[in-house]
């Protein structure tokens, strides 16, 4: 399979034709090799309209949806990103120049990607993803859903810093930039998605007598 016109492909007809006209960002992604972010086995789906799965649940997010979040995001040469269950998106960001660690709670995923994201320069850290690694971060982004509104997450930005994330409560999710400022947060939302919720961010059960 030649990779490379899959991925100038899915550019033009996933990324291009959804309104997402930043050229630099459009130039990661061509650059950056999506396939390489899957089994070998797997490899061939990296570029079709669909999540294919990395490893341990872990799944790529449509082209289309990620480069509308990293657009959101207006990334700057020189930031620094955290990059949680979003190891592509990860390496697409450290290509515009940003300072990047993406996180994963098993260390199964970076088996996988591991590799590619060493020569992209991405730190990678194990941790739950319930408690972000660090603070003071100008970008978080996420690949994966999350059930509602991650407040540690937030705090892991530093002020003027943006978090772009899909919220994601039933079949429908929408995908939101979080803008974190002196005097609170502000939010605003972007587009209708549907990747799966991270499961490791979903609220204790309650029990009542």
């Amino acid at each position: 399979m030649d990779f490379a016109a899959a991925r100038k492909v899915m550019v033009d007809s996933q990324v291009r034709v959804n309104d997402v006209t930043d050229r630099s960002l459009q130039a990661a992604l061509l650059a950056v090799p999506r396939e390489r972010f899957l089994p070998a086995d797997r490899a061939w789906s990296a570029y079709a309209e669909i999540e294919p799965e990395i490893a341990a649940g872990r799944r790529l997010m449509m082209a289309r949806d990620l480069s509308k979040l990293l657009m959101a995001l207006d990334a700057k040469p020189g930031e620094t990103a955290l990059a949680i269950a979003a190891p592509y998106g990860a390496a697409v960001l450290a290509r515009l120049g940003l300072a990047v660690t993406a996180q994963e709670a098993d260390d199964a995923v970076f088996g996988v990607t591991g590799a590619v994201l060493a020569e992209e320069g991405v730190h990678t850290v194990v941790a739950p993803l319930s408690t972000p690694s660090g603070e003071g971060y100008d970008l978080i982004v996420s690949e994966a859903g999350v059930p509602g509104r991650p407040e540690a997450w937030l705090n892991a930005l530093k002020i003027g810093g943006r978090m772009a994330v899909v919220e994601r409560g039933g079949p429908v999710g929408k995908a939101v930039l979080y803008i974190r400022g002196e005097q609170g947060v502000s939010r605003r939302e972007l587009f209708d998605s549907t990747p799966p919720v991270l499961t490791d961010l979903a609220p204790e059960p309650a029990f009542a007598l």
